[in-house]
């Protein structure tokens, strides 16, 4: 079993984006600017945003942060969301999910500027995903199959099984799936028969949120298994660990799986980077 090194792909991809920022900056002074919004201070999003702002610096892009109260109104996150839409420093723009219950995520989504939405969660990049192309791709979703890519040369007729129907992975990544000529099934924990159809997949990509819910017996010889579930549970020492959705001690027949960590979470993040100089250069006009 392979395990695919999602730092290190990470790393190189960052190094990539950071070489397109500095010729971006050579011909035209432009720098990338990304803008990160977090309400509130749940410990976990706070985390998150800080590594997401140390590397897009690493990155040579601008960032932008934006702090604000968790009884902040709905109306004043929206009146900075049309501030930020209209600062031509700003290429991108991040509002830090889940939000407080007084506001809405999907009126605050749906009011970034669809070529400045690098979470690819506005209902233009979604439509665009949908029909084939041309908008911003959830990272995530897009840090999957940069993943996939390093152990599959040829998608045609492969059996693609995604647990999870999220819009933020599930759904996208399916998409993109399709998008390769693979035959892609779409389940979730409540799928009657789920592991006999997860023995049928070639490639399985597992967004759950179910700590272990895939055993060794679900996976046949040879599959591919991409993990995106992240989740917090106390380990054997009475310590918080963090797992997959998949047992992974127990995929040695796999052909190749993600770790967690160190899979597809930084990947997110260099896609979320790389999501902010494709805007920039279409903001532009160079893409």
């Amino acid at each position: 079993m392979e395990l695919i090194d999602g730092k290190a792909i990470a790393a190189q991809l960052v190094a990539e984006v950071g070489a397109g920022v500095a010729a971006l900056r050579a011909r035209s002074g432009i720098v990338p600017g990304l803008a990160v919004v977090l309400v509130g201070d749940d410990p976990a999003s706070t985390i998150y945003v800080r590594r997401k702002l140390a590397t897009t610096a690493a990155a040579g892009m601008r960032s932008f942060e934006y702090r604000l109260a968790v009884d902040t109104p709905q109306a004043a996150l929206l009146d900075l969301i049309d501030k930020l839409n209209a600062n031509a420093d700003v290429h991108g723009i991040l509002v830090q999910l889940p939000l407080p219950p007084q506001i809405d995520p999907l009126l605050v989504l749906d009011r970034i500027a669809p070529e400045k939405d690098v979470d690819g969660f506005h209902p233009v990049n979604v439509g665009r995903l949908s029909a084939g192309g041309g908008g911003l791709v959830p990272c995530t979703p897009l840090g999957c199959m940069k993943l996939l890519d390093r152990v599959i040369d040829e998608y045609h007729g492969l059996n693609a099984v995604v647990i999870g129907k999220s819009n933020i992975v599930g759904k996208p990544v399916a998409l993109l799936l399709l998008e390769r000529e693979a035959t892609v099934t779409v389940t979730h924990i409540y799928t009657r028969g789920l592991p006999d159809i997860v023995r049928a997949a070639d490639i399985l990509v597992v967004a759950a949120g179910s700590p272990g819910l895939v055993r060794g017996n679900w996976v046949k010889p040879g599959a591919i298994v991409i993990d995106v579930g992240i989740n917090r549970i106390v380990g054997p020492d009475h310590r918080p660990i963090i797992v997959g959705d998949a047992v992974t001690d127990e995929l040695g027949h796999a052909r190749a799986v993600t770790p967690v960590p160190g899979g597809v979470g930084p990947m997110t993040i260099a896609c979320l980077l790389e999501n902010t100089l494709r805007a920039a250069l279409s903001i532009v006009g160079e893409e």
